[in-house]
């Protein structure tokens, strides 16, 4: 029999383990679980098919609550491509601030840290590389300078080897690192994600110098 009352939604966690760090700037909590709500259902069925009302299902909200938090679903993923790009950059810029001069020493800080960052966060990872280009005209010329920023780097220190196709070789790279996305598994008895970082740059550094 009617009560007369209404039922509270209960809030959910995001079902996967995110890297608390790179959200605790968006406020308030309920954008942010929005965010990581959405994040979670681009992963599972892209950016397309997944629709603002299991968005805020997951968000343990009604699907009006999306509105008033988000202009928009596309804001959504240019949020999280946003601050996935940015967080990447920076970390690669981190390292080879630490790096010296060496050329080898270069590649091989720029390459860990990139493939080490797509295997720590290929849940992460594998939203902002691979649903990015279904943002609207303006926020997709937003992503593609960060993503600019990437190749301008690789093609900097790569420049010091002797490449019959810098571009190409560069593009390679990058690629190679990014597809962690699609395979990584953290789970025990696999390689760590440093660890895989570390492989990775051994293997570019090996075709580097085999050219």
């Amino acid at each position: 029999m009617p009560t007369g009352r209404t039922t509270k939604r209960r809030r959910r966690a995001p079902a996967l383990d995110h890297n608390a760090e790179l959200w605790a700037h968006i406020e308030p909590e309920s954008s942010r679980l929005l965010l990581l709500s959405a994040l979670d259902a681009f992963l599972a069925r892209g950016y397309h098919a997944a629709t603002t009302r299991e968005i805020a299902e997951r968000a343990g909200m009604s699907p009006a609550a999306v509105y008033v938090h988000w202009k928009a679903k596309h804001d959504l993923l240019f949020e999280i491509s946003r601050i996935g790009h940015q967080a990447v950059l920076d970390e690669v810029e981190r390292a080879l601030a630490r790096a010296s001069g060496d050329p080898v020493e270069r590649v091989e800080a720029f390459v860990t840290a990139f493939a080490t960052w797509h295997a720590e966060n290929h849940a992460l990872a594998r939203v902002i590389q691979y649903e990015f280009k279904k943002l609207p005209a303006g926020q997709l010329r937003q992503i593609v300078v960060i993503r600019d920023r990437f190749e301008e780097l690789m093609r900097e220190e790569l420049a010091a080897f002797d490449l019959a196709d810098l571009e190409g070789t560069m593009l390679a790279v990058l690629s190679l690192c990014i597809d962690l996305a699609r395979w990584y598994d953290p789970e025990p008895g696999h390689n760590s994600a440093e660890a895989v970082g570390e492989l990775y740059a051994g293997l570019v550094i090996r075709m580097l110098k085999a050219n």
